[in-house]
């Protein structure tokens, strides 16, 4: 029986270390996760008790704190999902999904091709530079962005307009004819997101085997030949998982490409209203925050339903590309 105390012990002492230095581990790695996992439960769970907000008329009571108007605030059922039968409605609708449906198919052409020309640039600081340039309009913010659009079209002083004047022909005023801003709009958004996209797109293709390249050229295959059927397989996973994530926004809209870049003119509302912008101008008019919350809940519930639906589609397809 001591013998095998001493054995026991023996092994707890041997064993002992091991354990501790694990825990150690442990300790470090949540410490590394909990910011993220703290900002994620403050920002993104624990407001989701706002969804209340979506059936309730919000009204202020004595003593005028949040939760006692929440709790005394009247129920209204869907009385605030009723701005989807406005006028403006359909009107908004039409430029969400519309948008965003031209947005997503050239963002993803026009992302990969530049990828695949940038995997090409043999030159390191050509590359790194590249990347920057195209990189940095993501960064800026659509307040900054709407000062450059307005260093080309503003009426006055605008670099457009002036060359007009200068060709004697007449000078367009951009904030008040809807006419071209289908397509300003759609250059504003590629010019800052595509190249986040080609970022992510061309890290996908540096994990490519490059002896595949070696032993397709080897085969006689040109470059056309050796991007189709290495380079977009090879990186068919990441375009499949962008563009589903991509479609279950296909609802919301950038607020500030929308609301800052035009302007917020009036005359531009036929091409420029969208659902974020809708709400937006609602609200600031009757203070109703019951339907900017209903506005927010459709939107995620559509988006949900839209991401359900195209990795269902994905999953029959191609099931190792599927996000689930």
């Amino acid at each position: 029986m001591t013998r095998a105390k001493s054995e026991t012990m023996a092994v707890n002492n041997k064993l002992g270390p091991r354990n501790f230095s694990q825990h150690k581990k442990t300790i470090a790695l949540l410490s590394m996760i909990a910011p993220g996992a703290i900002w994620l439960l403050l920002l993104r769970y624990l407001p989701m008790f706002g969804i209340i907000l979506s059936f309730k008329k919000y009204r202020a009571f004595n003593p005028n704190t949040f939760w006692n108007n929440i709790s005394k605030s009247p129920w209204v059922g869907f009385d605030n999902f009723k701005f989807l039968n406005s006028p403006d409605a359909g009107i908004m609708l039409r430029n969400t999904l519309g948008y965003n449906i031209v947005w997503i198919a050239l963002g993803l052409v026009i992302a990969v091709v530049f990828a695949i020309m940038m995997s090409e640039i043999t030159n390191r600081f050509a590359a790194k530079t590249y990347q920057t340039m195209m990189f940095f309009p993501y960064f800026l913010s659509w307040v900054v962005a709407s000062y450059f659009v307005m260093a080309f079209l503003d009426p006055t002083s605008g670099l457009i307009p002036n060359y007009q004047k200068s060709l004697g022909v007449d000078v367009t005023n951009f904030y008040h004819d809807a006419t071209y801003w289908p397509f300003i709009l759609t250059i504003a958004n590629l010019w800052k997101n595509v190249g986040y996209s080609t970022v992510l797109y061309l890290a996908a293709i540096t994990g490519i085997d490059a002896s595949w390249y070696e032993a397709a050229a080897v085969d006689g295959a040109n470059k056309w030949q050796q991007v189709w059927h290495i380079t977009l397989p090879g990186i068919r996973t990441m375009i499949i998982i962008l563009l589903i994530m991509n479609v279950g926004k296909i609802f919301n809209s950038d607020f500030g490409l929308f609301y800052n870049v035009p302007q917020n003119s009036g005359s531009l509302y036929s091409v420029t209203q969208v659902i974020d912008t809708y709400v937006y101008r609602a609200y600031a008019n009757t203070k109703n925050i019951g339907m900017s919350s209903a506005a927010g809940l459709l939107q995620s519930v559509v988006g949900f339903f839209c991401i359900v639906g195209a990795n269902t589609i994905v999953t029959k397809i191609d099931p190792d590309s599927a996000l689930f």
